[in-house]
């Protein structure tokens, strides 16, 4: 751990000189390389001609956005594994570069990359507010946690259950303040100067700080929370009304590289068509049944009457067709008199409600597939960037 001491009362020079004031009484102090001034944003992009986006190299950030890309046939090739570039065999104009969650946030900010996937809890974190970053797509469905603070159960905490009894503790002052061991000094000082905390130093760790307030070398932790298993295994609990931020993959870009960089737009465009149609479908079943009818419109009279059957935009209904005598007593393909196909598209936790609906109006034999996409006329997003953009459609 990275000890972090209050600038008024460093014991150590040279910690003191380290000391950076946040606030009027909120202070991060940290040795870590990373945490000293970065390097300034350049006034121009690069005049690389690939397009370039940006992805986590480790972990199940990593893993699930493969996934996600696979799952939009959007696969990644990378020869050797040892390497950080990857191609995309859809997608031949842009490269692929693996890189540290935190990095992907910061080489959008330096120009290095163009766009890319990371948790928006990293991207909140890192960007600072930078005007140039923007999100693309905000829900990508997976990650999914949120920032929070743990206190232990017992002790001086046992009866501290919100963000305001914490705040009332008494026990914080000029010489004693609230010791918060985090990886996110940004959100937290934010967020601690929000709530009108008076006094609060922010400590540095790299791993493991759900030990830190059992060790003693902090009070309490401010982290990523999901199931919340590993705050009650160590001890710990979540405080009532302190979620600083819910969290989970998202798609970023730098507002200059979509400008500036030719063919940027166009990507950009596929990936949103892509992602929108595969995450839409992603929560829907098509889901097929024969009824009888004695016509099509009033099936769907009937389907559409039931809460749950209306579809995206209403059902679709055909006649069933079978082998029998035409009219004119040939054998050959006709259709089946009073009978017809139901094809609609069911929210997946309405499936079985709506199997029964079904059946009410006199459904059978009724099929459930899962759907791959769902392709809008023009993805939601993409009109959101143009309008956000200032630019005409492409």
């Amino acid at each position: 751990m990275s000890y972090s001491t209050p600038a008024h009362f460093a014991a150590c020079p040279s910690l003191k000189r380290r000391s950076k004031q946040i606030s009027s009484n909120v202070v991060v102090c940290s040795l870590r390389q990373q945490d000293l001034k970065p390097a300034a944003v350049p006034a121009k992009l690069s005049s690389r001609q690939s397009l370039r986006l940006g992805v986590p190299s480790k972990g199940r950030m990593a893993e699930d956005t493969m996934q996600l890309l696979k799952d939009c046939q959007l696969g990644l090739v990378k020869p050797n594994p040892r390497q950080y570039i990857a191609t995309i065999a859809q997608m031949p104009q842009l490269e692929v570069w693996f890189q540290r969650a935190t990095d992907v946030v910061r080489k959008l900010m330096y120009g290095d990359i163009d766009i890319g996937i990371v948790g928006y809890d990293m991207f909140q974190e890192i960007c600072g507010g930078d005007p140039d970053l923007i999100v693309l797509h905000e829900s990508l469905n997976f990650g999914h946690c949120h920032l929070g603070l743990g206190v232990p159960m017992t002790g001086r905490f046992a009866d501290i259950n919100t963000l305001d009894d914490l705040k009332a503790m008494p026990e914080w002052t000029e010489t004693n303040p609230l010791r918060v061991v985090t990886g996110y000094h940004q959100l937290a000082r934010r967020f601690f100067a929000k709530h009108g905390f008076q006094h609060v130093v922010l400590l540095t760790a790299d791993g493991a700080l759900e030990a830190a307030p059992l060790m003693g070398s902090a009070d309490i932790i401010l982290d990523l929370i999901s199931t919340g298993i590993t705050l009650r295994e160590n001890n710990l609990k979540q405080l009532e009304g302190a979620e600083v931020l819910r969290s989970q993959g998202v798609l970023v870009a730098s507002r200059r590289a979509l400008l500036e960089r030719p063919g940027m737009m166009e990507v950009v465009h596929e990936l949103l068509e892509r992602l929108e149609a595969h995450l839409k479908a992603d929560d829907y079943y098509s889901v097929v049944a024969n009824m009888r009818g004695s016509s099509a419109e009033e099936v769907a009279s009937l389907i559409m009457s039931r809460g749950h059957l209306g579809g995206l935009q209403g059902p679709t209904i055909s006649p069933v067709y079978t082998h029998g005598p035409s009219e004119n007593g040939a054998s050959g393909v006709v259709a089946q008199h009073g009978f017809y196909a139901v094809t609609i598209c069911v929210p997946k936790k309405l499936l079985y409600q709506s199997v029964k609906e079904l059946r009410q109006v006199g459904g059978s034999g009724v099929l459930v597939q899962p759907m791959t996409y769902i392709f809008d006329e023009e993805p939601l997003r993409w009109r959101r960037l143009l309008d956000t953009l200032e630019a005409a459609p492409q």
